[in-house]
């Protein structure tokens, strides 16, 4: 889907405090994908390619000095329900290592992406979905792109269809509904196959919720500049993106849109402006990518950028 960019308001001032200083960026015209990448997608990369991701590889005992032996082996981090209603401070309740647990198996070993071909691909690391795009003669778009084309040409509103919340009987977004993280609504309390709600003003899909989406941007706060409008602003550095207060001092990168587990009552992040860091070494069950490129393709290209 061919963006021509321009200038617009990033970030917020009236939500949460990493999306803060709202301030006035310029994105020169870019391509991105309609849809995140899907379990098909990438099943045919690692057909084609041989690759294994992350969370199928071996753990070096020597990069977590303080981990249980059982968890030094491959898996990833999966979403699972509590049986009741929890205190929302401590997230460990709803999410646990599980061993085998990886983007062909995403709940662990016995689950399967068979029956899921157009659900987006998770429990991807940062390094596996730069893979894909190196294979697809693409890349991931930085936060500035992402934020612009989730807007679907809207000001500053507060989500990507305006400013009103979801009324009853809608379906804008697959962000969590229902009781938090225990009982979910109906249709959702997991992925949904890409496209299943309404595209927004650029005809792009997904933009909240679902899962979230990895950027090329290292983790940094927004940086507002009162002088001059940044053009095609890059979010840090790698030394920079790491949080000293974490266990392992392990770099992140910036990723956009919430997801299927955003619930109003703990997590209203399914919100254009909304970013938080993730780690680029662990993939979840709620992280996924889609692909990005320059407006010029070449007919080489095309055949596997989706755009």
């Amino acid at each position: 889907m061919r963006v021509d960019g321009g200038e617009f308001t990033m970030g917020s001032d009236q939500h949460y405090p990493e999306e803060a200083p709202a301030h006035r960026v310029r994105v020169e015209g870019f391509r991105i994908a309609r849809t995140t990448v899907t379990n098909r997608d990438y099943a045919a990369f690692v057909r084609a390619t041989h690759y294994r991701t992350v969370a199928e590889r071996p753990l070096n005992p020597a990069d977590f000095p303080d981990a249980p032996a059982e968890n030094l082996v491959p898996g990833s981090m999966v979403f699972t329900g509590t049986p009741g209603p929890v205190d929302l401070r401590h997230l460990s309740q709803w999410w646990a290592w599980t061993p085998g647990a990886n983007w062909r198996r995403p709940f662990g070993p016995g689950s399967s992406v068979g029956d899921r071909p157009e659900h987006p691909v998770v429990h991807i690391a940062y390094e596996d979905a730069q893979a894909y795009a190196e294979w697809a003669d693409a890349r991931l778009p930085t936060e500035a792109e992402w934020e612009f084309a989730a807007r679907g040409g809207l000001e500053a509103t507060r989500f990507t269809w305006g400013d009103e919340p979801e009324a009853a009987g809608e379906a804008r977004a697959n962000y969590w509904h229902g009781d938090f993280p225990w009982r979910a609504a109906p249709g959702y309390g997991s992925t949904a196959p890409v496209g299943s709600f309404l595209a927004n003003g650029f005809g792009l899909f997904d933009m909240a919720g679902n899962v979230w989406e990895w950027t090329s941007d290292w983790y940094q706060g927004h940086q507002g500049d009162e002088c001059c409008i940044p053009a095609n602003p890059v979010g840090g550095s790698r030394e920079g993106s790491i949080n000293p207060a974490e266990q392992f001092a392990v770099p992140r990168k910036t990723v956009k849109g919430g997801s299927f587990l955003c619930a109003d009552s703990y997590c209203q992040r399914y919100r254009p402006a909304a970013r938080r860091a993730q780690m680029i070494d662990t993939g979840m069950s709620h992280i996924g990518f889609r692909l990005a490129g320059r407006l010029t393709i070449t007919l080489a290209e095309s055949s596997r950028t989706p755009f």
